[in-house]
């Protein structure tokens, strides 16, 4: 999954149908609202001139993925029960939405087409194309498309084609001799072949861009000879994908379970239907007909129909377009640590900020050594979206076959990468690995390495604990942290997990780490009352708390009573938040702030001050879980302490960089809405932003 895909992410069914609080009338937001505020967020940064114009076309693309995601996940689950409700909920996000999808068509259209102009790339439609251009998109037709496409018939004769999600469709009457009936033709764009095509011409610098559905218009007729063809109808179609299949059916094996869902997932409802301009208004109306969709459900383009499509633009080799690169940097005690990283955790724990650290510096060197190592006798590990280009199954399959007891506990319910993580869990089964895929009505979304070693006559434990998956590709882009240790208080409770994981008993009990769903709730709201009573007896009382998301109930209900005896609370949300700041009689000393930029904030931390003055003297907590219900009580989630005082003060200096934020950083007001700050002076994060402060003290760390 790539950072767009994550910061795309809208995240699991979670309360599908959990009503608004009564008691919590007052400050609530409605999650779906909040999340399209969030993606308003993604497009502003598209919006923003500051952004370099590749950037922009990015930030686009991301806003499309994100909704596509959205009608996939949530859209498609109000539309099961059609209550009044409901359908008022329906309304108003289309009303929320279509202002957005007008300023994202503005943008493409007034700044990012024009803006290319002037390194000699134009964009086209079939009829703007003079003769030598269409000869030349024609020629690329007959050797490049025309073989992958499939020319279809609908007529009573044959059947209504199947439509898959997400595909664009071309369609359009057809009329020959000896043909009476109503008859069309449909003919699907490829999604595995480039969207932009590139037509050059001779003697012209740069060169057009043409979309492929444009070049399939121009070329119908070669699929469709001696027809008479009608004007053609772009479409696009968005399918369901909530398959819910009962986990408890009798002896069914998971994996049977997941391999049907991910079947049945093609052939869900279509809860959405794009058209393009110059569309048919019989076949829109025989397509909203056929798939039983309301008005509210049909949405017009009045430019690009797929703005995902803009990725392939985001991607052009014109570096001074691109935002500066960066290069993640090894950390340098890891640096100096080769080969002996074990050595490093014992002598004190080590904390890691990704992407500003390397991830292939750290974590994949701490597996690698792990495999490679004669005294490491056990390697376990989680694995939620692991990705393509995964190095970590690779030194797990290495570790197996030297002899080493490897465990891998291996999500495959992680919604669409099912298939991905079946496959990487029958290439560790092959290789003498111990796969569990598991438990019953729990997805395991804890972030966790567990290395064992013979060390003298005994075994010492080493963990890492996360905040973000073990995915190579989105740790350059995801911003997460991770906390290196070998303190037994941890490593313990994290053998206990793991027993619990690949084994069959009752929850353990937990010293250290808070662990969901046993123990995470209870031990958050038992912080949240001792912020309460420090105030009470006129202590330092705050909480800062990074997340992507807040809309646990409990949890809500929790920081209202704190703020109400006035701990001082301040929250920094990426997503949606169901809470409302700054509501008198209410939430008075809340703050919540939104950073949205470049990288995706992914890391979740949690402060307490625990009666201590000094920020670095509270406590510090990083984990896997935001303070959702799904995450609370649906998942198995860790957070782990971090306890040295030079690893909490570099975390505070994180959360420190967040909250001063102006350039990228949105504040919500007491009605629910955001605004962005703007940038005040100097050279901290205050003008710069979080991201590009944060940069600059990984390479001051990396010069000493």
């Amino acid at each position: 999954m790539s950072v767009m895909e994550a910061l795309m992410s809208i995240g699991d069914q979670g309360v599908l149908n959990q009503k608004l609080p009564s008691d919590l009338s007052e400050i609530w937001i409605d999650r779906d609202l909040g999340w399209l505020d969030f993606n308003d967020r993604v497009l502003a940064q598209a919006l923003d001139e500051r952004t370099p114009l590749l950037e922009r076309a990015k930030f686009l693309a991301i806003f499309s993925s994100n909704l596509d995601e959205f009608f996939m996940k949530r859209i498609a689950v109000l539309r099961e029960n059609l209550t009044p409700e409901r359908i008022q909920l329906l309304k108003a996000i289309r009303e929320r939405l279509l202002p957005s999808l007008g300023r994202q068509a503005d943008c493409f259209r007034n700044v990012i087409v024009p803006g290319l102009v002037s390194y000699g790339i134009t964009f086209a439609r079939w009829q703007d194309l003079n003769p030598d251009q269409r000869r030349r998109a024609s020629e690329y037709f007959d050797e490049q498309v025309s073989p992958a496409l499939t020319p279809l018939v609908i007529d009573p004769v044959h059947p209504f084609p199947f439509l898959s999600n997400l595909s664009t469709s071309l369609t359009f009457s057809l009329q020959g001799r000896g043909i009476a009936e109503s008859r069309y033709g449909r003919v699907k764009v490829p999604g595995t072949l480039k969207h932009w095509v590139e037509i050059c011409t001779d003697g012209t610098p740069g060169y057009v861009l043409v979309p492929l559905h444009e070049i399939i218009r121009g070329n119908l007729n070669k699929l469709y000879l001696g027809m008479d063809l009608g004007p053609v109808t772009l479409f696009r179609v968005t399918r369901d994908a909530e398959v819910e299949l009962d986990e408890d059916a009798g002896d069914t094996a998971l994996t049977e379970l997941v391999q049907e869902q991910i079947r049945q997932r093609r052939y869900e409802p279509v809860v959405r239907l794009e058209f393009a301009s110059g569309t048919d208004p019989e076949i829109k109306a025989s397509l909203a007909e056929r798939f039983k969709l309301l008005p509210l459900d049909i949405y017009d383009a009045s430019d690009e129909l797929d703005f995902t499509s803009l990725f392939e633009i985001a991607g052009l080799d014109i570096p001074a377009l691109r935002d500066r690169p960066w290069i993640p940097i090894a950390p340098y005690a890891f640096a100096n640590a080769d080969p002996d990283v074990f050595a490093l955790i014992r002598e004190k724990d080590v904390l890691v900020h990704h992407p500003y650290d390397s991830f292939d510096d750290t974590v994949e060197h701490f597996v690698s050594a792990a495999a490679n190592d004669p005294q490491t006798v056990a390697v376990k590990m989680t694995a939620y979206r692991i990705g393509d280009d995964t190095p970590f199954v690779r030194s797990l399959i290495r570790a197996a076959e030297t002899g080493k007891q490897v465990a891998c506990a291996i999500e495959i319910k992680a919604r669409f990468d099912e298939e991905r993580n079946l496959l990487w869990a029958a290439e560790l089964e092959k290789a003498g690995a111990h796969v569990t895929y598991g438990l019953r009505g729990l997805k395991t979304h804890a972030k966790t390495i567990l290395v064992v070693r013979k060390e003298g006559d005994s075994l010492r434990s080493y963990v890492h604990i996360g905040t973000g998956n073990y995915h190579v590709r989105t740790a350059r882009l995801y911003s997460d942290l991770g906390l290196f240790t070998c303190n037994p208080d941890v490593t313990r409770d994290v053998i206990n997990l793991f027993h619990y994981l690949t084994g069959y008993s009752e929850p353990p009990a937990y010293t250290s780490l808070l662990v969901a769903p046993a123990t995470m709730r209870p031990r958050f709201l038992d912080m949240v009352k001792r912020e309460i009573d420090n105030r009470k007896l006129g202590r330092s009382a705050r909480i800062v708390a990074k997340m992507n998301q807040l809309e646990d109930p409990d949890v809500i209900r929790a920081l209202v009573e704190a703020a109400g005896a006035g701990v001082t609370i301040d929250l920094i949300v990426r997503g949606f938040c169901c809470l409302k700041p700054g509501v008198p009689g209410h939430t008075e000393g809340i703050r919540i702030r939104s950073i949205v930029g470049r990288f995706l904030e992914h890391a979740r931390i949690f402060h307490f001050a625990a009666g201590q003055d000094d920020p670095v003297a509270g406590e510090f907590y990083i984990g896997s879980a935001d303070w959702m219900q799904r995450n609370l009580s649906s998942r198995v989630e860790i957070v782990t302490p971090v306890w040295d005082p030079a690893l909490k003060a570099r975390l505070w200096e994180l959360l420190d960089a967040n909250l001063r934020d102006r350039r990228i950083a949105w504040v919500m007001s007491s009605d629910g809405s955001y605004e962005l700050l703007q940038p005040g002076e100097g050279g901290g994060p205050e003008t710069l932003g979080t991201h590009e402060i944060l940069m600059d003290l990984a390479r001051a760390r990396a010069a000493f």
